[in-house]
């Protein structure tokens, strides 16, 4: 039988250990037993739970020691924590924090840098960040705050396929704020733009597979053509009805 436990747990001038408690270090009467396989095994004293634990060379682990009485498990714990170290990893790997952007609008901006601006907007959003925006006023224009309002209602309307309003429109000093959030999860995000990233490519190759058949078919017509214009003699050119 495996016989682990942390010393820390003996420690009291040491840290507090995170770890269950294991095998002997379980100092109870007795304990609620499941089985290896999830099984219900029952209120067992803590001798019974120990041996059987022996028995199949397997830990006795105590997963709630809250309960009353606490409940113990027969389990590999050496390949348990391995496993969860391995999926603890996966998910620090897998984790991805969304980037807040920041885009600076003007209450009288012109359709040209509206259109620009917004399509900017669009492609953070579409690679899952979230974007602030700012309404920045200047001298008269802080009288009208509903030109930003209603600029920042236009903007959340026509990026709604990508993005939603996390952060209503709030005054701020001389400016308005409003944060959109993305749709679409940072790694959803990455999938599609990587998606479009790899049509992109598949596209182009396409094209250029496509252009450089119709470069060899017109080479092949002009060799063709030339070696016609060789194969056509002097004679060929001449009246048939000359005497010669």
């Amino acid at each position: 039988m495996r016989f682990r436990g942390s010393g820390s747990q003996d420690n009291p001038g040491g840290h507090i250990s995170t770890e269950p408690r294991i095998n002997e270090r379980i100092r109870v009467s007795e304990v609620r037993l499941v089985g290896p396989a999830g099984e219900q095994v029952g209120i067992v004293r803590i001798e019974d739970a120990m041996r059987l634990a022996r028995e199949a060379d397997l830990d006795l682990v105590e997963v709630a020691p809250m309960a009353r009485p606490p409940v113990a498990k027969l389990m590999d714990y050496g390949k348990f924590k391995y496993e969860a170290a391995q999926k603890d990893r996966s998910s620090r790997r897998n984790q991805t924090n969304a980037v807040i952007k920041e885009m600076k609008l003007r209450p009288k901006i012109d359709g040209h840098d509206y259109e620009t601006k917004k399509g900017h907007v669009v492609r953070f959003l579409k690679a899952g960040d979230k974007v602030k925006i700012t309404i920045m006023f200047r001298g008269r224009e802080q009288s009208r705050p509903e030109l930003g309002f209603n600029l920042l209602k236009r903007l959340a309307d026509d990026v709604e396929e990508f993005g939603f309003v996390e952060s209503a429109p709030k005054q701020d000093g001389r400016n308005m704020l409003m944060v959109l959030g993305p749709t679409k999860k940072k790694t959803e995000a990455r999938v599609d733009v990587q998606a479009e990233k790899d049509a992109r490519a598949a596209a182009r190759t396409a094209d250029q597979e496509a252009e450089d058949a119709m470069q060899a078919e017109r080479r092949r017509q002009a060799s063709q053509q030339e070696r016609k214009a060789k194969k056509k003699g002097p004679a060929d050119n001449m009246d048939p009805d000359i005497d010669l």
